[in-house]
């Protein structure tokens, strides 16, 4: 039973590993082309460029949050569980669904917004003057829509590979496509550069979606509303969270524009991109391959708390030294990817860091909520968790000036990874094994003396504590995450020292 169970934990291990290495190596591409894109936006844009661009995104995402009624998400949950009875028929309605009422959504929503410019422009910005640009996201709703439907197949049928190649030709088309609107057209050209990174968003999920082999479907009026039903029912749910992340974000840029201006609403743009740079590839690769993999055995509790503490292992050791070196190296990655204009968003930059750090450890464990489909303890939580992020964010940016988002998400997170590992225990009898207290308290001890070294230290002392540091756990994740895999996995050239190691 015991070799049984290892064997067990070492292919979950590996998979995890395989998927977040997909996820991963795409998400380094991305870094490289971030680095010229933000890097050209902050030359030609400055930081209230970037600001609007950020408050234009921001309008982008609640548009398509609500347009698509939580369908991309409701359908990764539908494709799942059909793929893992392996009933194609199934996979087959499901899938055609989806397809249509993409469209549908997508274009309700895009007229809807059409219609809603000015209002919407006057909303954001006080005046009418950015109505023209709120009309052109209309279109970026609904490409943006489609293209959430082609993605949630990809998910739920889990193409990781497919997934992590939309997003370098992604990140590629966003690079390439918005240097030369913006160079020439500048701040007009921003919400035209995001309709064609949308478009191309768009077509290149279609080209990888329409590769998977699905049985055709011929669906009824009537077969089509009971497939809608079903993905609309708990994609309602979804498109609140949605809403509410999205909105949030919103909001908080809103507060940071009025009380501190639009160049502060760039600073914190700027500070939010990097912070998530390094952590999105994990919790992307959590979302998009362990979500299906919990929704698969999710009623079955002691497998899913151990999905659960092993995703958390791989998460901390891979995440922990990096959002070091970003605490540690924050004023050189702010330069590097943006310009010395972007220097005063360096404090804001590391306590979004020392969130980030909270938000590895609690994620997993909310993707149990999700797996086991308890939309209501969902839909509180995520209501909870709005109310708590925004209202810091008022107190603190009127207390504490532009470093106070950064301030209001660290706190949000040392709230809700307490609630959330509150309702776990509640629901699944959910705790962490010891192998994940020994990480948490090593890394959220060590996360926090880098930060508070920046404050009393000397830099060059600060610095050397922060490299120190991240050298030492990097050395650890990295052996540690080696001895999780088979030998006959890992590359000849290692295979030796790792043998000798364990």
């Amino acid at each position: 039973m015991g070799l049984h169970s290892d064997s067990i934990s070492t292919k979950s291990h590996l998979q995890i590993l395989k998927s977040t290495a997909l996820i991963g190596g795409s998400s380094i591409v991305n870094v490289g082309f971030s680095i010229v894109r933000n890097k050209a936006m902050a030359v030609l844009l400055g930081p209230e460029g970037v600001g609007l661009m950020g408050l234009y995104s921001a309008t982008a995402d609640i548009g398509h949050t609500l347009a698509g009624l939580g369908l991309n998400a409701s359908g990764v949950r539908q494709i799942a569980e059909a793929a893992g009875t392996s009933d194609a028929d199934r996979i087959a309605r499901t899938a055609t669904a989806l397809r249509r009422i993409s469209m549908v959504l997508g274009l309700v929503g895009a007229l809807l917004m059409a219609c809603l410019a000015a209002p919407i422009a006057r909303l954001t910005f006080g005046d009418d003057r950015h109505a023209a640009a709120v009309l052109l996201l209309s279109v970026v709703i609904f490409f943006q829509v489609m293209s959430g439907g082609q993605a949630a197949l990809l998910q739920g049928m889990r193409d990781i590979a497919s997934l992590a190649r939309i997003n370098v030709l992604g990140a590629f088309f966003s690079t390439v496509i918005s240097i030369p609107i913006i160079y020439f057209f500048g701040e007009r050209g921003i919400a035209a550069s995001l309709v064609c990174v949308a478009a191309t968003t768009l077509a290149t999920s279609w080209w990888f979606s329409r590769k998977i082999r699905i049985n055709s479907c011929r669906l009824s009026l009537q077969e089509l509303r009971n497939e809608a039903a079903g993905l609309l029912r708990l994609g309602f749910i979804f498109m609140i969270s949605g809403f509410l992340t999205f909105g949030s974000a919103y909001a908080i840029r809103i507060i940071v524009l009025n009380h501190e201006g639009i160049a502060a609403a760039g600073l914190y743009q700027a500070a939010w991109a990097l912070g998530g740079l390094y952590a999105g590839f994990i919790l992307q690769a959590m979302g998009t391959d362990f979500y299906p993999r919990l929704t698969a055995v999710a009623t079955d509790n002691p497998e899913c708390n151990r999905l659960v503490n092993e995703q958390t292992q791989v998460s901390l050791l891979l995440a922990g030294p990096g959002l070091l070196a970003t605490l540690t190296l924050a004023p050189l990655v702010m330069r590097l990817f943006y310009s010395p204009e972007f220097s005063a968003a360096v404090d804001l930059l590391r306590w979004i860091c020392l969130g980030m750090m909270l938000r590895i450890v609690a994620w997993p464990i909310g993707f149990i909520i999700l797996a086991k489909g308890a939309q209501k303890i969902f839909f509180w939580t995520e209501v909870a968790a709005t109310v708590v992020h925004v209202g810091l964010a008022w107190l603190f940016v009127t207390t504490f000036g532009a470093v106070g988002p950064g301030l209001a998400f660290f706190g949000l997170y040392v709230w809700h990874s307490l609630l959330i590992y509150w309702i776990a225990r509640r629901y699944t009898e959910f705790r962490w094994s010891a192998t994940n207290r020994r990480l948490i308290l090593m890394y959220l001890p060590l996360s926090g003396l880098v930060f508070v070294s920046f404050q009393f230290l000397p830099l060059w002392q600060a610095t050397a504590l922060g490299s120190l540091t991240t050298v030492a756990t990097g050395l650890y994740s990295l052996k540690t995450l080696v001895e999780l895999v088979p030998p006959e996995v890992l590359p000849r050239a290692i295979r030796p020292w790792v043998l000798r190691s364990t």
